[in-house]
């Protein structure tokens, strides 16, 4: 064990969100996205409980606007379980799902993951949808600030 051990304890998490907007063929409909960041502030490499977070996506859509789907990508992994936060070479594990019991990963559809899916949202109307993240107890990592970004898509 390292004899600095206080300072694992004190790490800067954050996974910013990158917005993107898929655009339909030449029907009106239009959309637009926004999104809060998920930041897990202090990880202490004690705890024995989850270090959770939430973030949200909010988007507005027109008349024209059906089947909405928000898809969140990988980050800096390369598969959806378990996504990493990096901090140089270093990382740490963490997730983003789509309830609050974070059992469903946010995705793309593949993978065993979920995208938020709206039929027929509502017109002229912010729609918010949070975003929970996990970051599981038990990972010895160095001290420091460890990040990723996400992109979001919106397909509609």
């Amino acid at each position: 064990m390292c004899s600095d051990r206080k300072a694992l304890t004190r790490l800067a998490l954050m996974v910013a969100f990158a917005a993107l907007v898929g655009v339909r063929q030449a029907d009106a409909a239009q959309c637009t996205i926004s999104t809060t960041s998920v930041v897990f502030g202090t990880y202490n490499v004690f705890n024995t409980a989850p270090a959770d977070s939430t973030g949200t996506v909010m988007y507005r859509c027109n008349g024209g606007a059906r089947n909405i789907a928000i898809m969140i990508s990988k980050g800096a992994s390369p598969v959806y379980f378990a996504r990493v936060m990096l901090k140089g070479s270093d990382f740490l594990g963490y997730n983003l799902y789509r309830d609050a019991a974070r059992t469903s990963i946010w995705g793309d559809g593949s993978s065993g993951t979920s995208a938020h899916f709206e039929a027929d949202p509502p017109n002229n109307q912010n729609i918010v949808v949070t975003v929970f993240g996990r970051v599981p107890a038990g990972q010895d990592v160095r001290a420091g600030s460890y990040s990723d970004t996400v992109s979001i898509e919106i397909n509609f």
